[in-house]
């Protein structure tokens, strides 16, 4: 998957849950889900779990708190891809 159709897939999942859309409409590898898109701490969990389910992976209670960026959420999706 190119990094290009991973940011499509992440944007549609977060898509229901931000609260700032000029912020949604650039996002890209730095956006911040929390700072940049105003996705609060529980709708977070839901797109956690949305990729999830997406991607058919299993994501750990460590590796969510390091999922706050889009680059990040991209780089645990690569990784968890990777292994299976």
């Amino acid at each position: 998957m190119t990094k290009e159709e991973l940011i499509a897939k992440l944007k549609t999942i977060v898509q229901p849950y931000i609260q700032d859309e000029d912020a949604f409409k650039n996002l890209n590898e730095n956006t911040d889900f929390i700072n940049d898109l105003k996705i609060n701490s529980a709708n977070l969990v839901d797109v956690i779990l949305d990729v999830e389910d997406e991607f058919d992976i299993r994501i750990e209670n460590d590796d969510m708190e390091k999922m706050i960026s889009v680059k990040a959420a991209m780089d645990l999706v690569n990784e968890k891809l990777a292994a299976t």
